[in-house]
């Protein structure tokens, strides 16, 4: 049996390569994996010595011959192809073990020049790796090492590794390299081509919405269902997923996730993540129903339970703290769904034994003091598809401070009322427009979500509070865009509110700004709407 070896990343190499040679393994190589081996004291033949044929042009010509690829991709059971091998003095090559040129970390970082990266895409690796995959009946494949253990269990076991092994390594091959070719089109289909310019230091400028997108996702689960039960329905995750977000998370117990749990965790989840202090955040039909901030995670809890305690039946909670016993006790009288959080303390899962049902997970926030949106555990793109089409925008990774507030009405508002309009803004940019969110004391009072009208929002909103028997009086309220008539600041102020946060930016700003001072009320604008559809 014989082992080709040519790794860029040569974690776990020699290990491997010590292993194969204690089955009896032929060991073949090319370049620095040669060397490394050999210094090593292993027994390496290099693949100029098979191929006699010198590695040529800087490395860049050294596996590319019908004697490496002759013998990769003849197949054993053909008679003619054993024939032709043998005829020509090729051996076969039964295990290739390959990793590729690091192009995506090469890119990755900060002033990576044209040339560097250019330089950093791979040829004889993937020209390798395609052969060894498409004849996978007779060749494994390695891609990476962490198959090596699986690899070697079986060789030590056999002598030689399964069908189903086999298969297995050549899919992962195929999906490693639609992962680097992607990652190749994604960054030269970005670059700006200028001729002028062209120098090994040419650090070229590059597109946001390259000329051609290639996401990769990997498959997590599949679903029992969508949306509804007579779709079909999985859940992917980013080839890197960004720093505490949903797909990194663990589930402790409770019955599988559904499609619905997903996507509406995903908005609490986010939504909970943006507050420094203790929060949480409960979840139906991807709206927010209640949002509060407290000292701890029972006192958050019951008073975002107190804004809809209707809606709050069934809905998907989360919190951006430990959740402790008493916080579990409290939580464990209403029927959930969802319930996610950091961490959950011994106490709090002794609670939710009896409750087997529900799902708990557990997902790291982020580290905090991340210095760009993606350390910060926020996603860099947004995606909706449409009728044959896909929309990508930059996601709305927006953060409101005091300094960007312009209080634009003869009343000021207080200190107390500027802290909670930051959190009446925070919590409206997760709720469907149109959006209507009344606030007090770090508590949603009302919330109004998914209307055609504003004014239908606003109503709405003041109807769940008469109906959680909840004073608008003194109230903020954040709307995640202007009003365009006064109309909309006059139902608001008729609830009870006493100062309103909106961007502004409607030819009618005038207009409202009248209203406001008349009715007696402050307004900030913040410069900045949230649609979320």
């Amino acid at each position: 049996m014989n082992a080709l070896l040519s790794v860029s990343d040569k974690t776990g190499i020699v290990d491997f390569a010590k292993a194969l040679h204690a089955l009896g393994i032929r060991l073949l190589s090319t370049g620095g994996t040669a060397q490394l081996l050999a210094k090593e004291g292993l027994p390496v033949t290099e693949v100029a010595e098979v191929t006699q044929f010198p590695e040529m042009l800087d490395g860049r010509v050294k596996t590319l011959h019908p004697k490496v690829h002759g013998g990769l991709l003849a197949r054993r059971e053909l008679p003619e192809h054993m024939a032709a091998l043998q005829a020509h003095g090729i051996d076969t090559i039964d295990l290739l073990v390959v990793n590729l040129y690091p192009f995506e970390a090469t890119v990755a970082k900060a002033g990576c020049t044209l040339a560097d990266a250019i330089e950093n895409i791979d040829i004889g690796g993937p020209a390798m790796v395609r052969s060894a995959a498409k004849n996978w009946k007779d060749v494994g494949v390695l891609t990476d090492a962490s198959q090596y253990p699986a690899v070697l269990e079986e060789l030590k076991a056999h002598g030689k590794l399964s069908d189903q092994l086999r298969f297995a390594l050549s899919v992962a091959a195929f999906n490693r390299i639609a992962q680097y070719d992607g990652a190749i089109s994604d960054y030269l289909s970005s670059v700006t081509f200028e001729e002028d310019k062209l120098s090994e230091t040419y650090v070229p400028q590059r597109a946001l919405f390259p000329g051609q997108s290639n996401g990769i996702f990997t498959k997590v689960q599949d679903l029992r269902y969508g949306e509804n039960s007579h779709q079909q329905a999985a859940l992917y995750r980013d080839l890197y997923p960004a720093p505490g977000s949903l797909v990194t998370g663990v589930q402790l117990q409770g019955k599988e996730l559904s499609y619905n749990n997903i996507a509406d965790a995903d908005a609490a989840w986010e939504c909970v993540k943006s507050f420094e202090a203790a929060a949480c955040v409960i979840v139906k039909h991807a709206n927010p129903c209640g949002v509060a901030v407290a000292l701890d995670a029972l006192s958050a809890y019951t008073k975002a339970f107190q804004t809809d305690p209707t809606s709050a039946f069934g809905g998907i909670i989360a919190f951006n703290r430990a959740v402790d016993g008493a916080a579990a006790t409290q939580i464990s009288k209403q029927f959930v769904e969802v319930l996610m959080a950091p961490d959950f303390t011994a106490e709090a899962l002794e609670v939710f034994k009896s409750k087997a049902n529900v799902r708990l997970l557990k997902i790291a926030l982020p580290k905090h003091g991340g210095t760009n949106a993606w350390e910060r555990g926020r996603n860099a793109m947004d995606a909706k598809r449409i009728g044959s089409g896909l929309l990508l925008q930059t996601a709305d990774n927006h953060e409101l401070s005091l300094m960007d507030l312009k209080v634009v009405t003869k009343k000021q508002p207080t200190l107390e009322e500027m802290e909670d309009l930051l959190f009446a803004w925070k919590v409206a940019k997760y709720v469907k427009s149109n959006a209507i969110v009344f606030c007090k004391g770090g508590q949603t009072r009302g919330v109004g979500a998914g209307q055609m009208s504003r004014l239908d929002s606003a109503r709405i909103a003041s109807i769940k509070a008469q109906h959680a028997n909840l004073s608008l009086v003194g109230t903020v309220v954040a709307s995640d865009a202007f009003f365009p008539f006064r109309d909309g600041l006059d139902v608001v102020v008729d609830a009870g509110a006493s100062c309103v946060i909106q961007p502004g930016g409607s030819m009618r700003d005038q207009e409202v700004i009248d209203a406001a001072n008349e009715r007696g009320v402050a307004m900030v604008f913040s410069g900045v709407r949230h649609f979320r559809h």
